[in-house]
């Protein structure tokens, strides 16, 4: 006998005991092996169709009636692309002007499952896209992206390695008692972002060489990188006359490219920008509420803890991170630039 006809039968037993007994409840539960709900449903297809009505029935595929239909789902990711700052609300009256229905949980939902739940994740999207498959742009998105990412506005540039190309700028640090003013002299790597900050009471030529001959060349010499150029704005700290301004000769003897924003155009020098409102909102703002500085070394002593963190151990979101450390960006374009030699 085969199972399924063995289940019939005990159901058919049940059926009977049932109307001996006149009791359905202790049928159920005392060996019937079905509920009083099936007890009441197998009776009723019994007396309908006999035997083979106690025969299980077929699985029902269920069919979602409030399902998004797909060209509503591509139409919703199509306007998320090209508002990206805009939130549910938006896209849902965009989604009525069309004719089409969706509710704002639904349209969060189906972000949320492409991984366009937040803004951050849409712009990173689109900055990715464009960046690496040539997307092109409106200005709507190129704003909304640049506004989050200063360094956007870099785009343009080709940061093909390690030092290729260096982006410094100066930055207002704070005022400290008894010392004065505080500036950073900022240098950010635009392939991996990788950055140093020194600390300073002015704005001087000698310092922002300085950071280069203490700081920058030093380290890039130990991983055997070389500096292509830098980038920096048209301070008078990094632009003067060849022969007598202490920056512009350093470079010269180092075989630096000094490459400059230009003037009276929409161009910044974007990576060092994003670098110092970072370093601003995470550091400074908060240092110097919290602890009573006395001198500029003191205050360096924990610029370089927070870097250290910034450099080694915080995973960066942008393109050429894509969540690594900028550390472990620098170390992957070793590892595949020795592939390439062993390779060869």
């Amino acid at each position: 006998m085969k199972a399924e006809t063995k289940i019939m039968y005990q159901r058919l037993e049940a059926l009977q005991l049932a109307e001996e007994l006149g009791n359905v409840s202790r049928v159920c539960r005392e060996g019937g092996g079905i509920s009083p709900t099936q007890f009441y449903e197998y009776r009723k297809r019994f007396r309908e169709q006999g035997f083979e009505g106690l025969r299980d029935l077929p699985p029902i595929h269920k069919t979602h009636p409030q399902t998004t239909p797909p060209e509503v789902e591509q139409r919703i990711l199509e306007l998320v692309a090209q508002h990206p700052q805009k939130g549910c609300g938006h896209i849902e009256q965009l989604l009525k002007l069309e004719g089409k229905n969706c509710s704002k949980p639904t349209i969060q939902k189906i972000m949320e499952r492409h991984g366009l739940g937040s803004r951050y994740q849409r712009l990173l999207k689109l900055e990715k896209e464009h960046l690496t498959q040539g997307k092109q742009l409106s200005q709507e998105q190129i704003k909304s992206i640049e506004k989050a990412n200063p360094c956007f506005k870099e785009r343009h540039v080709e940061s093909k390695a390690p030092g290729y190309l260096l982006s410094q700028d100066t930055l207002y640090a704070g005022k400290l008692k008894e010392v004065g003013k505080v500036y950073m002299q900022t240098v950010v790597d635009t392939y991996g972002s990788f950055a140093f900050g020194y600390l300073h009471t002015g704005k001087l030529p000698d310092h922002a060489a300085l950071i280069l001959h203490n700081d920058v060349v030093p380290f890039y010499q130990k991983h055997g990188l070389k500096i292509e150029a830098i980038l920096t704005d048209n301070g008078r700290e990094y632009c003067g006359r060849l022969t007598h301004h202490h920056y512009e000769i350093y470079l010269e003897l180092n075989g630096i490219e000094h490459r400059k924003t230009r003037i009276a155009t929409a161009q910044t020098n974007g990576f060092a920008e994003r670098f110092n409102r970072t370093v601003k909102e995470e550091f400074f703002d908060i240092a110097l509420r919290q602890k009573l500085y006395t001198s500029v070394e003191e205050l360096q002593k924990d610029l370089n803890e927070w870097l250290k963190h910034y450099n080694y151990e915080r995973p960066h979101q942008g393109y050429r991170n894509m969540g690594r450390r900028p550390i472990e960006t620098i170390e992957a374009f070793k590892k595949s630039q020795q592939s390439i030699l062993e390779e060869g």
